[in-house]
């Protein structure tokens, strides 16, 4: 009996470009800089609308859906905040 291996995911040409393109989906200097900031890094968070979210820690980027995660463990400890990268007008890196 023939065993044929099915693989989950494409490896096809057309779909790694798919994932390179995701990859640079998320746009702007905040996306490029959450990307390479370090989990845990605690910052301030200035969004388009004026709205600050002050001394939150930063989980990560994903890079698909260009959604970053943040957590406030002073104010709403056990809560994450979850906002689009393309949506933050800037950042300010806490200072150790």
């Amino acid at each position: 009996m023939l065993s044929i291996k099915i693989s989950k995911s494409c490896q096809c040409n057309e779909c790694k470009k798919e994932e390179n393109e995701h990859h640079n989906r998320c746009k702007g200097c905040i996306c490029d800089t959450l990307r390479k900031l370090q989990p845990q890094t605690e910052v301030d968070v200035f969004l388009d609308s004026g709205q600050v979210l002050e001394d939150v820690q930063f989980i990560n980027l994903n890079n698909r859906t260009c959604c970053a995660f943040f957590v406030d463990l002073e104010t709403e400890p056990g809560s994450t905040l979850i906002v689009d990268c393309q949506k933050i007008s800037a950042i300010r890196i806490e200072a150790d």
